[in-house]
């Protein structure tokens, strides 16, 4: 192989036999060299041969200011989910992953955390996902020495259930659509004037998407335990009704039901949204 670009000293671009762009790394592998120069094969850790143009260009402004360790734990979080998930992840899993776990760590060492207000749903809604994505958390405090907290499992969880879409029913436009549909049943059914800026409404937009790529991959979430999907029932009232309703439209036009679980995630975002909007809502009228 030989040198296109030097990224650093671990990290180079070279052309593979098909005359694309592989992106190369391996301790030292570069150091000393040109561009032009043959790579020794045997420094060579791993190959990113993707087959967009653009993401190795992404990849390659990426890896050049991360450090090695953080790159190969990344690789082995992913090798590692791949095995347990037993299916293809995405090649733009290898960015997104990296990119996050470095930017983690970043601000875990400057002492800025942040909360993932998800990560209730994320647990419940993909118990795989948030299962490996503890595991990763203590494979970076194995190798690199840093204790991320248990809201990084969550974002972690994000990126591999997304790497697991495929473009069949991952297409935004379609997810967009189902998104506006339900939005717009629930603003007319409970007469709210939305407050996108608002934290609630920020949420429930993430959950509808989230829920999107679920409901048209097939992967419903079903419990056995009906007690909690009760009590939100009964305690919100006007938002399980209003989840009925989109219930009964996603059976008609998608032949999806949703089970209790999911209704009950639904309400409790119906509900939050709905107050938040009103009390916004008083505070304008009062102003």
């Amino acid at each position: 192989m030989k040198i296109a670009k030097i990224l650093n000293n671990n990290v180079a671009v070279v052309l593979g036999d098909n005359g694309k762009e592989q992106v190369v790394m391996g301790r030292g592998l570069a150091f000393q060299k040109r561009v032009g120069d043959e790579l020794d094969a045997q420094l060579i850790e791993k190959v990113f041969a993707l087959q967009s143009d653009t993401l190795t260009g992404r990849l390659s402004e990426l890896l050049s200011d991360i450090p090695l360790e953080v790159i190969t734990t990344s690789e082995l979080i992913i090798a590692n989910a791949r095995q347990q998930l037993g299916q293809p992840l995405h090649e733009s899993l290898s960015i997104a992953l990296c990119d996050h776990c470095h930017f983690a760590i970043e601000r875990h060492q400057q002492g800025i955390p942040i909360r993932n207000v998800l990560k209730w749903e994320i647990k419940t809604l993909y118990p795989q996902e948030f299962s490996l994505g503890i595991e990763a958390l203590a494979l970076i405090n194995k190798r690199l020495g840093v204790e991320l907290p248990e809201d990084e499992a969550g974002f972690i969880a994000l990126h591999l259930v997304n790497a697991q879409l495929d473009s069949d029913f991952a297409d935004v436009s379609h997810i967009t659509q189902f998104m506006q549909e339900i939005l717009h049943i629930v603003k007319y059914r409970l007469q709210l004037d939305y407050r996108t800026e608002s934290l609630s409404y920020n949420r429930f937009v993430n959950h509808l998407k989230f829920f999107a790529q679920r409901m048209l991959g097939k992967r419903g979430v079903w419990s056995e335990d009906e007690s909690l999907h009760d009590v939100v029932r009964d305690k919100y009232p006007l938002a399980y009704q209003c989840a009925v309703k989109i219930d009964q439209h996603i059976q008609q036009k998608y032949l999806y039901e949703l089970s209790s679980e999911e209704r009950m995630f639904l309400t409790i975002h119906i509900e939050r949204v709905r107050k938040e909007t009103l009390a916004l809502q008083d505070d304008a009228d009062e102003a």
